[in-house]
């Protein structure tokens, strides 16, 4: 749903730690796995059933929406699953589903449970809108539409006045930023055939993230494709071109991420929210792009494209196996104590040293992921200018830590 007749910014949340990153960072609305029935079942910690009350809780807190990814795949063995997990999630005040399967969308809609339609089904067109619009009342557009197409679209709907079961006109929601896969919306089956581990089931093995030499069958002759995974898309990036992402009309723009890290969700979620913010404000400006870009070239990515969404044909692939990140962290150790009166956080030293002027980021699952820069400390209640494995470390913190939260130090890559 559309926030003050602004656009929805969507958080991805694997776990506790990226959830209340997303919701300190400005997100509108969250979406989340609980345990197998999700596409990211084998990359993420995810949630239980038994998480669900407090998921809702903190996103009502902070008037944020909450989507349940169930958009797997579903056989007969998994209704009974599918069906208590719909149930306790309509218990919980979970906001919606995000479904593929139609026995998930009907089992919804017989609870009285919001659908909003996941990008597995490959909603490319009008009618298929139409269509969906008796059961849902968002859909997530395929990732190979241009934004030409998919303003057609949502003009199309204005016109039309296609409405979903709430009685309002059908919001359509697309990618915004993150990995994207080589197969058409995520509808992969190299995994499964290399390792019985099925990609639409929430358990890919990434086999396209790899190097592979091309052998001609014939002649035997061998091509190695030199600094190009040829199956491995850059990172989808819109940043530079958000507003003509806004201009087309969509109401909810989705970030990927729910296998990646609490500060990976932080950054993205913060630039993302000053970018959209500008743009109402008539602020947005190829300067202040320029700021966020490299904002965003600090967490994990894999390079950046546009997606098809400017009318590109042919992707662009990766030209390294993991991470083009420009900045990297490292465990220091772990909370032991917060002084809320002094506004201090104490920590034990179990493995790099830090010392005055570094930058650090906190993770937790109720601290979610907070960064700052040391400006002083004590070691050992002495006043000190690094800390070394062994020590007790004290600083100052403009946020509550608690028992075990993890310290990291942050690096260049």
């Amino acid at each position: 749903m559309t926030i003050n007749n602004t656009i929805e910014l969507m958080a991805p949340a694997g776990n506790f730690e990226s959830l209340q990153a997303a919701l300190d960072n400005g997100c509108d609305s969250v979406y989340f796995g609980v345990e197998q029935l999700n596409m990211r079942a084998r990359s993420t910690v995810n949630f239980t059933i038994e998480d669900l009350k407090e998921i809702a809780n903190r996103c009502e807190a902070k008037n944020v929406r909450s989507y349940l990814t169930l958009n797997t795949i579903i056989y007969d063995h998994d209704l009974s699953v599918v069906k208590t997990l719909l149930t306790k999630a309509k218990d919980a005040n979970i906001t919606a589903v995000i479904a593929s399967d139609q026995a998930v969308i009907a089992m919804a809609r017989s609870i009285g449970m919001e659908v909003h339609i996941s990008t597995q089904l490959n909603v490319t067109n009008i009618e298929t809108i139409r269509f969906y619009s008796l059961f849902a009342d968002t859909m997530v557009l395929s990732r190979e539409l241009s934004l030409r197409q998919v303003k057609k679209i949502t003009e199309q709907i204005e016109k039309d006045q296609i409405k979903g079961p709430n009685g309002n006109l059908v919001e359509i929601e697309i990618f915004g930023h993150g990995a994207l896969c080589m197969a058409v919306s995520g509808k992969c089956y190299l995994s499964l055939h290399s390792h019985n581990s099925s990609a639409n089931r929430g358990a890919c093995k990434q086999n396209c993230r790899k190097k592979y030499t091309v052998i001609d069958q014939e002649t035997g002759f061998e091509i190695e494709l030199d600094n190009e995974y040829m199956m491995s898309p850059k990172d989808l990036c819109t940043l530079d071109f958000l507003d003509q992402v806004i201009d087309s009309g969509i109401q909810v723009l989705k970030i990927e991420g729910r296998g990646r890290a609490p500060e990976y969700v932080a950054t993205v979620i913060k630039t993302y929210r000053e970018a959209i913010d500008a743009y109402y404000e008539g602020t947005f400006s190829k300067e202040k792009t320029a700021v966020w870009m490299e904002a965003l070239n600090t967490v994990y990515n894999r390079g950046f494209w546009s997606g098809y969404y400017l009318g590109q044909e042919l992707g662009e692939w990766s030209n390294i196996p993991g991470s083009a990140a420009t900045q990297k962290k490292v465990y220091v150790g772990k909370g032991t104590h917060y002084f809320p009166k002094a506004e201090v956080g104490q920590f034990k030293i179990e493995a790099y040293d830090i010392k005055v002027g570094d930058k650090i980021l906190v993770t937790g699952p109720s601290t979610g992921a907070q960064e700052m820069i040391i400006d002083e400390m004590f070691v050992n209640d002495l006043t000190a200018e690094k800390a070394t494995k062994g020590d007790d470390c004290t600083f100052k913190l403009p946020f509550r830590i608690r028992m075990s939260d993890k310290l990291y130090k942050i690096v260049e890559a």
